[in-house]
């Protein structure tokens, strides 16, 4: 029979995974609300829609990269996962409310790292699978960013000699099914994390005998996320969507199909990145086209310090829950 500690940190996960979705929902919508293609109301709609659809169309590579490929297993334990957790969802409500558009993919791989090390020290953590998670941090954004900016070049090409208002009407059509499919890669490659973290509460808590993910995990990580996404996280919509740089129909949909395109990649190969990361490079790889004063560098730096921080702050976050949580317990 499963613990009460373990089903409330079950509960904390798809928690946490509501909030992934509503933290990062500016992540899919922010560009097609930007192009005014749709409204906020149908924007999260078709998000929150699409990010459910990942449960149908993709398989649990993340899920088993965080599961089991940064905190060995052995030393993982209930505390472990529930300050991890904690610490994730700390920070993810901090930069929520300063507007940053960080990423929940990586205060949750930095709440483990600091909760492994506060319960038993650097060997306790999977150093490889760290610092390859850690290295996409810089990959995802600049391979966004390439993928934008020659999207953005073809597509100048192609509109070159065509109406302004013919060619916008068009891609703002194309626009929803770009928008679909960044939704659809942000729903799979997010709601496998916390797929990873309940395997872990069912493994710690005796329930299953090995690492594995079970169908009704699958199903309730990507409805909580849909629910999240359906909420809407507007604060960080205004940033991505126009404080980066200005953003058109052009621009909204290489942003939109660039980034989905490193996300639906990346999870094929089990690899946790985030889609804050991946799309605020596309932006400003599609802002860049126009010239170095399109983006708002300003702006751009404050976002990129907030990544570089994320795991590391989040970790410091999740290791101090886990004193406390053992003092009081």
């Amino acid at each position: 029979m499963i613990s009460i500690l373990a089903l409330t940190i079950i509960v904390l996960a798809l928690s946490f995974d509501f909030i992934n979705g509503f933290h990062d929902s500016a992540n899919s919508i922010a560009t097609i609300i930007a192009t005014r293609t749709l409204k906020p109301g149908q924007a999260v709609i078709l998000a929150g829609v699409a990010n459910f659809a990942g449960y149908f169309l993709f398989g649990i590579a993340i899920a088993n990269t965080v599961g089991k490929g940064i905190v060995d297993v052995s030393y993982i334990t209930l505390p472990l996962i529930f300050a991890a957790l904690m610490g994730a969802i700390i920070w993810n409500i901090i930069t929520w409310l300063l507007g940053l558009p960080t990423s929940s993919s990586h205060a949750l791989i930095g709440g483990l790292v600091g909760a492994g090390i506060a319960a038993a020290g650097t060997k306790a953590i999977i150093s490889s699978g760290v610092i390859r998670i850690f290295s996409f941090i810089f990959v995802a954004p600049v391979v966004g960013a390439i993928g934008s900016v020659i999207l953005t070049l073809i597509v100048m090409r192609i509109f070159a000699k065509t109406n302004r208002f013919k060619a916008e009407w068009l891609l703002k059509k194309l626009q929803l099914v770009s928008s679909t499919f960044l939704s659809l890669g942000h729903g799979t490659n997010d709601a496998q994390k916390t797929m990873g973290i309940i395997a872990l509460v069912l493994l710690s808590a005796g329930v299953n005998s090995t690492f594995q993910v079970n169908e009704w995990v699958i199903l309730s990580c990507f409805a909580a996320i849909s629910l999240g996404t359906a909420f809407g996280g507007w604060r960080i919509v205004k940033t991505m969507g126009g404080k980066v740089t200005k953003i058109g129909p052009s621009e909204g949909f290489c942003t939109e199909t660039a980034s989905s395109l490193v996300l639906i990649g990346t999870a094929h190969f089990g690899i946790p990145v985030s889609t804050t990361h991946v799309i605020a490079g596309s932006i400003m790889g599609a802002g860049s086209v126009k010239g170095s004063k399109a983006v708002r560098w300003i702006t751009a730096r404050r976002i990129l310090w907030a990544w570089v921080l994320t795991i590391p702050l989040t970790a410091i976050c999740s290791a101090v829950v886990y004193w406390v949580f053992n003092l009081i317990f």
